[in-house]
């Protein structure tokens, strides 16, 4: 007996399909997947080498694992953001998004698919860089690595979100590149990991508080200094899956299902 259009079952083939078919397309494209693994990790090894000779204070923790461990939840977030925009904008420009939403696939279907995927590929960079920073290059935290991985890879799926919602708004993918320094920037600087938030002005501060990836930052710095879960390291992260949510759901509003 065949599944019929909008049961759960054939919204479950459809979700699958979708998913299957953005991981194929990666797969075929090593370039991509070469940036997706090795960037963030590369990009730690430099800040490795550039904070390698400096001293550190007796009982301090280096610097390399104080800006380090940040950088986990920046830098697959950055990447994320990059890739998955411009992979979406591609989708529509190649007229693949405009056919797809003639079927019966619905929205939800569509983003979960896409978002799914490239999960995927966020938990294998995070697990690479997280791997390479704590085995290979000897970053501590009082903390677990596995809670350091879990907010690195829900990081990644913040900028996954923010990248769909960004490809809404680009008609080209040179524009949606051109998103990353408006969307990307004013969180790296505001997040906390150049100056304490506590520290920015008032009105830089009411910003920052806005911001998803100050709360990814304040995420990390509590393993970083605790060596159990805590209370405000669990409400950073409901903080931003919320936003990654709310941003999932802002993209699939911006889809538009045309009629045959």
């Amino acid at each position: 007996m065949t599944a019929t259009v909008g049961s759960p079952a054939a919204s479950l083939r459809c979700y699958t399909a979708t998913t299957v078919r953005i991981l194929r397309q990666l797969r075929a494209d090593p370039r991509t997947v070469a940036m997706l693994l090795l960037v963030p990790t590369l990009l730690l090894a430099l800040l490795y080498f550039v904070y390698h000779d400096t001293a550190s204070v007796p009982g301090m923790p280096r610097l390399f694992d104080r800006v380090g461990i940040s950088m986990l939840g920046i830098l697959p977030f950055i990447v994320m953001f990059l890739i998955t925009a411009i992979a979406m904008q591609r989708e529509r420009t190649s007229g693949t998004l405009e056919r797809l939403m003639t079927t019966p696939l619905s929205k939800l279907d569509l983003l979960a698919g896409y978002g799914t995927a490239f999960s995927v590929a966020a938990a294998a960079q995070a697990g690479l860089a997280c791997l390479v920073s704590f085995w290979l290059f000897g970053m501590k935290a009082a903390g677990s690595v596995w809670l350091v991985l879990l907010i690195a890879v829900l990081d990644a799926v913040l900028g996954v979100a923010l990248g769909l919602l960004a490809s809404a708004f680009a008609r080209t993918e040179f524009q949606a590149v051109q998103f990353m320094p408006v969307i990307v920037g004013p969180q790296f600087f505001l997040c906390g990991l150049l100056v304490p938030r506590g520290e920015l002005p008032r009105w830089l501060q009411i910003i920052s508080d806005v911001l998803p990836l100050s709360y990814a930052v304040d995420a990390l710095q509590q393993v970083s200094r605790h060596s159990g879960t805590t209370v405000d390291m669990w409400r950073d992260l409901g903080i931003v899956a919320i936003f990654a949510a709310v941003a999932l759901a802002l993209g699939a509003a911006t889809l538009r299902r045309r009629t045959a």
